[in-house]
C-alpha cells in the first residue's frame, strides 16, 4: 500500500466522513460493563454521527446505563486526536477499548513499547512478553517510559502510533492480581498495545488498565491475564485523550528516534526540584565508603551485592564489575577523600586496590571479578563487562595516580597482561564473547557484552600509548556497527538476562562516544552519528512522565516522580539509577549536533535520579544512609518481593553508588582522553 493511499486511509478512518460506508471501516470500540459479584458483559460499539459535527454517539440498548461520545479532531494531516466522553447514568464498573487497525502487515511489521517492547521481543524466552508466546499483547500504561505504541513496517517506511494524552495523578490499589478485577478508588492507568487482527497490525488501546493475553508479574513469569473496571457515580463524566499518528520513518531505528522526540516534546519533562545538591549526594553516599567496607579477608572490598535492605548488612561477596563495582568505588572514595580530607576513607580505599594487586588475579591474569567467599573452590566462569569494568576503573586510578607523582609499576604490568588477555580474546568480526573460562574457552560467544571493552581498550590507548589497543577499540565498534547499530539490536549487555535491554544501549553510546573523541575529521563525525543512533534507543528507556502510585505504595508516599528513571530490560521491569557516564554522552551529543533536548534530558536525569537518598529522617526504605537504592518497583511487577511501589527486599547498592557518583562528576571521559 503507497504512502499516499495509507495517509487518506487513515484520515477516513479516524475522521469519518458523510456516508455510513466511513463507519464500517476497520475501527471498532468495545465496553464491558460489570455487576459486582457477576461476570463482565461485553458490548460492540457502534457509532452514530452526528449531523454538520465531528462527534459519534454510541448507539446503545436504552437499558444501559451509560452515554458515550467519541469526537475527532485533526490538528494535522499526519494526526487526530480522539476525546472520549463517559457519561454513568447509573452507578456502573466500566473498562472501554479501541481497536485501530492499520494497512500494516502484522507479522512484517516491528513493534515499539518504550522501555519495554523492541522489534518482536524475540530475544526475549518465552517466559517473557515476546512474540513467542503471543503475537498481541495489551499492558498497563505504567510498564512503559511513554504511555504509547509504534507499529513500524519498514518496506514501507510507515508508523503508526498512540499516544495517550490525559495526565496521570492517581492509582488506586486492588485485591487480585488477575481476572476481572474491581479499582479500589480512581486510578489514571490505561493501557496500551498491539494485536493482530486478520493478518493486519492494530493499535490497542483502553481505561482503565488490561493485560493480555498475559500478564508480567516478576521475572520470566507470566500470569494469566487481569481487567480492571472504574467505577463511575451516577452523573458523573470520564473523559479520555488519545493521539494517533502516521508517519514517515526510514527504519525501526528512525521510528525510535521520532517517537522519543515526539515524547519528549509533548510531555516536556522537567528537571525535578529536590534538596539534595551535588556535594549533598557525594556527602551522603560517601557513607557507603565507611560502613560497607571489609577487611576481614585477603581481597578488601566494598559489600554492595546481594544485601538486606532491611539491614545492609555485609555480605561475603566481592565484586569488581557488574553490580558490585568495588574497584571502581574504591577510585571515587581516593579522589573524595583527599579533596574532603578524610584520610581513613582514604587509606581504606588504597588498600582495596592493593590487596586486589596482591590477591585480586588468576593464573592467566584476568580479575576475580566475583568472589564468593563461602564458596571459595567455585569455578569462576568470566565476563567481558566484569574484566572490562574492572579495567576503566583501574586505570582511571593508575591516571589520577599519576597525576598526584605516585607511581604503580605493578598495577601497569598487570593491567598490561590484562590488556593483552583481552585482545586474545577479541574475534575476527571485532567482538568478544560474553562469557569465558580462565583458559580462554568460551562459554557464551554473544557478542552484545562487545561495547564495554571498547572503554578501557580507548583509554589503554592514551595511557600506554600503545596504538594496538585504539585499533582493538576500532575493530569493536565496526562490530557494533553492523550487528548491533545497523540492526538496531540492543540486547544482553546485562549479566543476569539475555534480552533486549537498556544497557546494551547506553553501552554503544558510550563506546562510539569515546572513539569520537579521539578522533578527527570525517572519523569523528561517523563515530558521532553511531553515537547519535544508539542514544535514542538508550533515552528510549528513560521516563519522559511520572507514573502514579496509590495512597499506601512507599514510593509515591514519598513523592517520587520517574521522569528521567530508566526501565531496564524487557525481562525486568523495574526503574533503576543506571546511567554512569550518559548524562555526559548527552551533553556532547547535545553542543556536537545542536539539538537542546539531550542536554535538557541530562538535566532531567541528573535532578530526578537525586530523590531516593537515604539519609536520617529520610531513610527511604533503606537501613542505612548512603546506600542508594536499586530494584525501584514502579508497576505491577516485583523482583521477588513487595510489589509496586517497594523494592525487592535484596539489593546491590555497590553499583547504584558507583553510578550517581559518574552521573555527578561530569567530564571524566573528556579529561582522560582529551588531556
Amino acid at each position: 500500500m503507497s504512502k499516499r493511499l495509507c495517509m487518506l486511509w487513515l484520515c477516513v478512518l479516524l475522521i469519518g466522513g458523510t456516508s455510513a460506508q466511513s463507519l464500517e471501516l476497520p475501527f471498532s470500540a468495545s465496553l464491558a460493563l460489570k455487576v459486582p459479584g457477576n461476570e463482565a458483559v461485553r458490548y460492540p460499539l457502534q457509532w452514530q454521527r452526528q449531523p454538520g459535527s465531528n462527534v459519534c454517539l454510541a448507539v446503545l440498548d436504552a437499558a444501559l446505563p451509560v452515554r458515550i461520545e467519541r469526537r475527532v479532531e485533526s490538528p494535522d494531516e499526519t494526526s487526530c486526536r480522539v476525546q472520549v466522553s463517559i457519561h454513568a447514568l447509573q452507578p456502573i464498573y466500566f473498562n472501554y477499548g479501541e481497536l485501530l487497525q492499520t494497512p500494516l502487515p502484522h507479522r512484517e511489521s516491528q513493534f515499539l513499547l518504550p522501555g519495554f517492547w523492541y522489534h518482536q521481543n524475540l530475544r526475549s524466552p518465552q517466559q517473557a512478553p515476546s512474540f513467542h508466546s503471543s503475537d498481541s499483547w495489551t499492558v498497563r500504561e505504567d510498564r512503559l517510559s511513554t504511555p504509547l505504541t509504534a507499529i513500524c513496517h519498514e518496506e514501507s517506511h510507515l508508523t503508526y502510533s498512540v499516544l495517550r494524552l490525559d495526565p496521570h495523578p492517581c492509582d488506586a490499589l486492588t485485591t487480585h492480581r488477575e481476572g476481572e478485577v474491581i479499582l479500589s478508588g480512581p486510578t489514571s492507568v490505561g493501557y496500551t498495545g498491539f494485536r493482530n487482527v486478520a493478518g493486519q497490525a492494530a493499535l490497542a488501546y483502553g481505561f482503565p488498565y488490561s493485560e493480555a493475553p498475559r500478564s508480567y508479574i516478576r521475572k520470566l513469569t507470566l500470569a494469566p491475564p487481569i481487567e480492571a473496571f472504574y467505577y463511575l457515580a451516577a452523573g458523573q463524566t470520564l473523559q479520555l485523550h488519545w493521539e494517533v499518528r502516521q508517519l514517515a520513518t526510514a527504519d525501526f531505528s528512525e521510528c525510535v528516534q521520532q517517537m522519543w522526540e515526539y515524547s519528549f516534546d509533548t510531555f516536556q519533562p522537567q528537571p525535578v526540584e529536590t534538596p539534595n545538591s551535588v556535594e549533598r549526594m557525594k556527602e551522603v553516599m560517601s557513607r557507603f565508603f565507611t560502613d560497607s567496607y571489609v577487611d576481614t579477608c585477603p581481597l578488601h572490598y566494598y559489600s554492595g551485592v546481594e544485601l538486606q535492605t532491611a539491614t545492609c548488612a555485609p555480605t561475603d561477596v566481592a565484586e569488581v564489575g557488574f553490580v558490585g563495582r568495588t574497584l571502581l568505588n574504591a577510585f571515587n572514595a581516593i579522589e573524595y577523600g583527599e579533596q574532603q580530607q578524610h584520610p581513613q576513607m582514604v587509606a581504606d580505599a588504597q588498600s582495596i586496590f592493593l590487596s586486589y594487586l596482591q590477591h585480586g588475579f588468576t593464573p592467566s591474569g584476568f580479575f576475580h571479578a566475583k568472589v564468593l567467599f563461602r564458596h571459595p573452590d567455585k569455578e569462576q566462569i568470566h565476563s567481558i563487562r566484569r574484566q572490562s569494568e574492572g579495567i576503566y576503573a583501574a586505570l582511571l586510578y593508575l591516571q589520577y595516580e599519576r597525576q598526584q607523582n605516585r607511581r604503580h609499576p605493578q598495577w601497569e604490568s598487570r593491567l598490561r597482561t590484562m590488556l593483552e588477555n583481552v585482545l586474545r580474546l577479541q574475534n575476527p568480526d571485532g567482538s568478544f564473547p560474553r562469557k569465558f573460562r580462565d583458559d580462554f574457552s568460551v562459554v557464551d560467544a554473544s557478542g552484545g557484552s562487545t561495547p564495554s571493552a571498547t572503554l578501557p581498550l580507548v583509554m589503554a590507548y592514551r595511557y600506554f600509548k600503545d596504538k594496538r589497543y585504539l585499533l582493538a577499540a576500532k575493530q569493536s565498534v565496526s562490530y557494533l556497527e553492523q550487528e548491533i547499530i545497523a540492526k538496531a539490536d540492543y540486547f544482553s549487555s546485562t549479566l543476569d538476562a539475555n534480552c533486549e535491554d537498556k544497557e546494551a544501549a547506553l553501552a554503544a553510546a558510550t563506546a562510539t562516544y569515546y572513539l569520537a573523541l579521539v578522533s578527527k575529521g570525517a572519523e569523528r563525525a561517523h563515530y558521532a552519528s553511531l553515537t547519535r543512533r544508539a542514544a535514542y534507543f538508550g533515552l528510549s528507556w528513560y521516563y519522559t512522565w511520572d507514573v502514579p502510585f496509590a495512597p499506601g505504595q512507599m514510593l509515591g508516599d514519598l513523592g517520587l516522580q520517574s521522569r528521567g528513571w530508566g526501565n531496564v530490560s524487557v525481562e525486568n521491569n523495574h526503574i533503576d539509577v543506571f546511567v554512569f557516564e550518559f548524562a555526559d554522552v548527552l551533553r556532547w551529543l547535545s553542543h556536537t549536533f545542536a539539538e537542546p533536548r539531550f542536554s535538557r534530558f541530562a538535566e532531567v536525569i541528573s535532578t530526578s535520579m537525586r530523590q531516593l537518598l537515604p539519609y536520617e529522617g529520610h531513610a527511604c526504605g533503606i537501613a542505612k544512609p548512603g546506600f542508594y537504592p536499586e530494584v525501584v518497583q514502579h508497576t505491577a511487577w516485583d523482583y521477588g518481593r513487595n510489589g509496586k511501589g517497594y523494592y525487592n527486599n535484596i539489593f546491590a547498592p555497590g553499583w547504584t553508588v558507583a553510578s550517581l557518583w559518574q552521573l555527578l562528576t561530569p567530564g571524566r571521559a573528556e579529561q582522560f582522553l582529551t588531556r
